[in-house]
């Protein structure tokens, strides 16, 4: 996740949130993460257009934020 964070920085903005904290487990109803790590990706209208549970395909992720930003 480190990598993948340098990769999109200037891009996109990466919060990690933690499911035993109040905010992680809102975040988490809201979103029906049931597996960790679960990773979502949203457009600028807050709409979620990727996600992946288990460890992220950098590579695909790379694409989509670099698809979103017009690139």
């Amino acid at each position: 996740m480190d990598g993948l964070e340098r990769d999109v920085r200037g891009r996109a903005t990466v919060l990690r949130l933690d499911l035993l904290s109040g905010v992680g487990r809102e975040a988490a109803r809201a979103y029906d993460v049931k597996m960790v790590p679960t990773t979502l990706l949203f457009d600028g209208a807050g709409r979620v257009v990727l996600r992946e549970t288990g460890m992220p395909d950098a590579g695909r992720f790379r694409a989509a934020v670099s698809e979103l930003a017009g690139e």
